[in-house]
């Protein structure tokens, strides 16, 4: 990695913006397969169809909960920490986009140490 020393210019537009396009596609990859590993929980302990599976899995990733009535306590624990997964994984993927950012402003204000 090239040391950047807070004298030095910020990167171009162009190479900031392919940066940024990199993180999107590391959060995108980290969303899709939670997205994947959700809905065969789903399916497998819960029993639901593969589309009510990935309705359930889609719906927590996006923190809004699961639709239907659980059937047994195995899919309740499963939702539960299922739930707990995609809280954390929101933080990762948000710092993902906003690491960038931020760190292009402090060096851009020269606010970051060397």
């Amino acid at each position: 990695m090239q040391n950047v020393h807070r004298v030095h210019p910020t990167i171009a537009r162009r190479h900031f913006i392919r940066g940024m396009a990199r993180n999107g596609a590391w959060a995108g990859l980290l969303i899709a397969i939670s997205a994947a590993a959700g809905t065969v929980g789903y399916h497998v302990i819960a029993g639901f169809s593969w589309i009510d599976s990935f309705l359930n899995a889609s719906m927590l990733l996006g923190g809004m909960g699961p639709v239907g009535d659980l059937p047994n306590d195995s899919a309740k624990l499963f939702a539960s920490v299922f739930a707990l997964y995609s809280g954390l994984l929101f933080l990762v993927a948000a710092g993902l986009m906003l690491a960038p950012v931020f760190h292009r402003v402090l060096h851009r204000f020269h606010w970051e140490d060397q």
